[in-house]
């Protein structure tokens, strides 16, 4: 039984030349058993005929509030549907959704939606790359929207690059995979380090970074979701696994993740290190509070550094074992990643970059390239952290 059968699938058609694959994907969706609904917006009508994604369909298309003196209401489309998807999704749309306007039809299903939405835009490549349309999907992202990537192709402008919807196959695979709850790593134990560690000064301060354990704690969650037994390593964050089947294992020092991933690295499948471990921590940890003393302006630390976790691990793995590492760079990424890889014995590193807006620390997205010891670089779009999870997982999935 396909994993449609059933669902019921809200359908948005709007105002792009890509409105003429919509067609095809209706028709897939129907024949894998869903139930489809189309929307347009009105800008939509003038490149594909309502009447063709009706018969397609089987159901009436709906493209205004108000039809030949009919509500169509969008509180009860909001709430039928199982997915919401966007197909084509102009950059107007994406824009007036990160907004939250409602001037039509679609935008107003969407503000009543509580299912997952999807868009899968259609653009010019100049529209895909600007500025404005980057802030507005990264927007959306956050808002838990999920984007099914954009193809790198010949465009209606002649245009050649990224920004054409993708194809209707796809679309039915991107929703598939959504859909289907995958068991595929059940009987495996993996560890997750997630979060930063804090090095004590005194009894009131001590040494951090910027990690929120955001993009741990979800990669945790998506292992469990996958059946995998998880057991997380996670540092001093107010971030929590979604999953109850996770086993937290609450650390705050490099020592603490040392001595915590000593003991259950052994005993495990793989282990994917997520964590900002300090480099570095204060020689000595002052007693009592550390206090301004006469006329001085600076304050010198000594600071000695911290055990190689990642090293650690790789130097004591077994055949079989995946060994998963992160490289958070900001100049010359590729090759520090590719270095620290091979010091590492890292089966795959997760390499993300500060100077990508969206990336990083503390937010809800990230942008990652998946580097092996071997080919190319893997590289994806701005996502949610969720979603930027489910890639990870994947990639693990697939070298275990």
């Amino acid at each position: 039984m396909s994993a449609l059968q059933g669902t019921r699938i809200l359908l948005g058609i709007t105002g792009s030349i890509a409105a003429y694959k919509a067609a095809f994907l209706t028709r897939l969706l129907v024949r894998a058993g869903a139930e489809v609904r189309v929307v347009m917006t009105p800008s939509a009508a003038r490149f594909i005929s309502p009447l063709t994604l009706s018969t397609l369909s089987q159901h009436p298309v709906m493209t205004e509030i108000m039809d030949e003196g009919q509500w169509n209401n969008h509180v009860e489309m909001g709430l039928w549907a199982d997915r919401i998807v966007v197909a084509p999704a102009t950059a107007n749309t994406l824009a007036a959704m990160a907004n939250g306007l409602c001037d039509n039809l679609l935008l107003a299903i969407l503000l009543s939606a509580r299912c997952d939405v999807l868009v899968a835009p259609a653009m010019d490549l100049d529209m895909w790359a600007h500025p404005a349309t980057r802030r507005n999907m990264d927007t959306l992202l956050r808002d838990g929207v999920k984007l099914i990537p954009v193809g790198d192709g010949e465009l209606a402008s002649g245009l050649v690059g990224p920004g054409r919807m993708a194809e209707p196959e796809e679309i039915l695979r991107f929703l598939i995979d959504d859909l289907r709850p995958a068991r595929d790593l059940a009987g495996k134990t993996v560890i997750v380090t997630a979060g930063p560690t804090q090095e004590a000064l005194d009894p009131v301060r001590y040494l951090t970074n910027h990690s929120s354990g955001k993009m741990g704690v979800a990669i945790a969650d998506e292992l469990a979701r996958r059946g995998a037994n998880v057991r997380l390593l996670l540092g001093p964050v107010e971030v929590r696994p979604q999953q109850p089947s996770v086993s937290v294992i609450p650390i705050v020092t490099a020592r603490d993740l040392l001595r915590a991933a000593e003991q259950e690295f052994p005993s495990c499948d793989a282990a994917v290190l997520a964590a900002a471990v300090a480099d570095y921590r204060p020689a000595t940890e002052a007693r009592e509070k550390i206090k301004k003393t006469g006329d001085n302006e600076t304050l010198s630390l000594d600071l000695v550094r911290n055990p190689d976790i990642a090293a650690t691990l790789g130097a004591t793995k077994r055949k079989g074992q995946i060994l998963v590492g992160f490289a958070l760079e900001t100049t010359n990424e590729l090759a520090y990643a590719r270095k620290k890889l091979e010091a590492k014995k890292f089966d795959m590193i997760v390499l993300n970059s500060l100077r990508d807006p969206g990336a990083g620390f503390a937010g809800d997205t990230n942008k990652i390239s998946l580097v092996y010891p071997s080919g190319e670089p893997v590289t994806f779009d701005l996502k949610s952290k969720a979603d930027v999870a489910k890639d990870i997982v994947n990639a693990l999935a697939a070298l275990l």
